[in-house]
């Protein structure tokens, strides 16, 4: 190893080493505001070795870590594909250090960069590396790197004596300031006028996918409908063959897909635009939320029909049975069952829905239906709230806890939805509840960013699932997922909305903070589709432009108008274009070239498809890599629509 000079306090770096390639590399040391930037720079002639790096070791015992993903073992990195907003942090009481790889250099490199945080013998590394994919999604070093010619390693440290309370906020300006800024004008300038990206949503919902999407049937005499749950490219009407359905035809009311949030935009836009038979889709699905059947307050969030295999030659595909067979039952996505049937009823469930009936009867119409539906759970959630101040996660028919995640930050959707009723209600039972859920989520959640939630380890990504309620030991942090974070933001600021009391801003700020590092900060000069204000989802996983980002923007403007920051503005809008940038449509150009490479039967019939997200596998490239297979209308084109019109109603944009 080569010992890196530097005039950093030495209470606060120990040492900062490199390894040697092909010799000891040259350093160079400068200010770059608050910064210091250490820049290695290698000579090398045809050098085979499998891994470069440099290692920077703290003088102080942190009790505060972040790394943009696990490494859980030492063969494990962060690989540069997850580069959204890259940092290593370390704390305690008296020190904070932050470590930003200079990702302008690492897009010059030949072998791509990686981060690794090592809790375990306190050490930071930034280095070089191929690496590979390995479970969903975890990257490993690989072997087979050569270099060639000159090799540049460099990065940014702040070192301070004090602890930052909110470190994440150096590091989102830095990355703003810097790059992500002028990025996003540069990369997502040309969609300034997100309205015809809706038109598109609607007419391939309404129109050109219209038998496939749109799902209608009776319930108690009424006819009710929403878009199905989720749609594959086998089922455009441009695919020659037999179609196969991905999962069971079905509608959700859930936290991720929501039918119901999806129709308050559409309703929205219906009333812009003096659409009649719009607004008729819109009310139709109102109808059906509100024909869940409740027990005491509590529902199931899915209504689905029963499936067959039906054999075509030697293709077997995946058919519903109709409406005639339908049934309620709970989303899948949960540790008890993974058959739906069998699925116990979730409370962050029911809460989504509930929060988007008040904002239907708060902002679009005086239903009062809905409003009585909300009361039936509010109170019984009320009633279920435990003694420490959280809300049972998933509960049996009789509301008996089924017993995990019952501490989790679930809570907080609850919280935000108890508060929102509080406001229209005046009820003060509504506000007590809500302060005691929150109150317990400020004090046991965001110290230790336990940011667990059912997708951490119930959805595509199943790694730690055994251990829930622990850390990664070599990474001295939790499996973090930030749709948690979301519901947290949202209910300090429902909160202080309710209370005026800026000690719920205050720590909302925190959480949005640690939300938007999962947010990408820049644009990678070698991915074909803009990312830059796209999401990412957990500390686990390799999505690039997931459309949690559409529900996230509104949010981030929001807190942005309360802080008066333009970072958040410019941020949450970022944030809203990229809910539209994985569409199908001639206003994507680069996007619409991907899909094509994908699924060369695409055309103008298709405008509006839309995947969830980019690179989910941990790949992105040219060549429509990344590029996947389906569309959830509510966690996809209609949720950006929604998020769009939601923004413009509220003049948040």
């Amino acid at each position: 190893m080569f010992d890196v000079k530097h005039s950093l306090c030495e209470k606060i770096v120990k040492s900062i080493k490199a390894t040697k390639l092909n010799g000891n590399p040259n350093v160079k040391e400068e200010i770059f505001g608050e910064f210091t930037k250490f820049t290695l720079t290698y000579n090398t002639l045809n050098t085979s070795q499998d891994d470069t790096y440099a290692v920077i070791s703290p003088n102080f015992a942190p009790d505060f870590r972040w790394t943009p993903h696990l490494t859980p073992t030492d063969n494990h990195i962060a690989a540069q594909h997850i580069f959204r907003t890259p940092a290593l942090i370390m704390s305690n009481a008296s020190k904070t250090l932050i470590v930003i790889p200079d990702v302008r250099l690492a897009e010059k490199s030949q072998i791509p960069w990686y981060l690794d945080l090592d809790a375990i013998n306190n050490k930071l590394y930034v280095g070089i590396s191929n690496n590979k994919v390995t479970g969903h999604v975890l990257f490993e070093k690989d072997s087979g790197a050569i270099f060639n010619g000159e090799v540049n390693l460099a990065f940014y440290i702040l070192a301070v004596n004090e602890k930052l309370q909110n470190p994440f906020r150096k590091v989102l300006d830095f990355f703003w300031s810097n790059y992500g800024k002028a990025d996003s004008e540069k990369y997502l300038g040309y969609m300034n006028d997100l309205t015809p990206y809706v038109k598109h949503t609607y007419n391939w919902a309404f129109n050109n996918w219209k038998d496939t999407v749109w799902q209608e049937f009776k319930l108690n005499g009424k006819t009710v409908g929403a878009p199905s749950f989720i749609v594959t490219v086998s089922q455009s009407p441009n695919f020659k063959g037999e179609y196969s359905e991905r999962e069971k035809r079905s509608i959700w009311n859930q936290a991720w897909f929501c039918s119901l949030r999806s129709a308050t935009g559409l309703y929205r836009y219906a009333k812009r635009t003096n659409n009649k038979e719009y607004l008729e889709y819109a009310l139709k699905t109102k109808a059906l939320a509100l024909a869940f059947p409740q027990t005491d307050g509590l529902f199931d969030s899915v209504v689905s029909t029963d499936m067959e295999w039906l054999t075509f030659g030697d293709r077997k595909c995946f058919r519903s049975k109709g409406w005639e067979t339908l049934y309620f039952d709970n989303s899948n996505r949960n540790p008890f069952s993974n058959a739906p049937k069998q699925s116990p009823k979730h409370i962050l469930d029911m809460s989504m829905t509930c929060y988007y009936m008040l904002v239907w009867y708060d902002e679009l119409e005086k239903d009062e239906a809905l409003l009585k539906y909300v009361t039936r759970f509010a109170d019984r959630l009320v009633n279920l709230q435990k003694s420490d101040g959280f809300y049972p996660a998933w509960v049996k028919d009789d509301g008996t806890s089924m017993g995990v995640l019952d501490n989790s930050p679930e809570s907080s959707m609850a919280a935000a939805t108890l508060m929102k009723l509080y406001k229209l209600t005046r009820k003060e039972k509504y506000k007590i509840s809500a302060q005691k859920a929150i109150a317990a989520v400020i004090r046991e959640i965001i110290p230790t960013g336990r940011w667990e939630d059912f997708e951490t380890y119930w959805s595509c990504c199943g790694f730690h699932k055994d251990k829930v309620g622990t850390k990664i030991e070599r990474n001295g942090i939790f499996k973090q997922c930030n749709f948690s974070m979301y519901f947290t933001a949202l209910s300090l600021l429902e909160a202080y909305k309710a209370t005026n009391d800026s000690y719920y801003l205050t720590n909302g700020q925190c959480v949005l903070d640690e939300m938007l590092m999962t947010q990408s900060s820049y644009q990678p000069k070698n991915l074909p589709l803009p990312v830059v204000g796209g999401f990412g989802v957990m500390n686990c996983d390799g999505e690039l432009n997931d459309s949690r980002q559409s529900l996230f923007a509104p949010l981030i403007i929001e807190y942005g108008k309360q802080l008066n920051s333009e970072e958040y503005k410019q941020r949450g809008i970022s944030a809203l274009k990229a809910g539209f940038s994985m569409m199908y449509c001639p206003e994507n150009p680069d996007t619409k070239a991907q899909w094509e490479q994908k699924w060369p039967f695409f055309n103008e019939k298709d405008y509006g498809f839309m995947m969830e997200n980019y690179g989910h596998e941990g790949r992105a490239c040219d060549g429509g890599i990344g590029i996947g297979e389906f569309t959830i209308y509510d966690w996809g084109n209609g949720a950006a629509s929604e998020a769009y019109e939601k923004a413009l109603a509220n003049e948040l944009i």
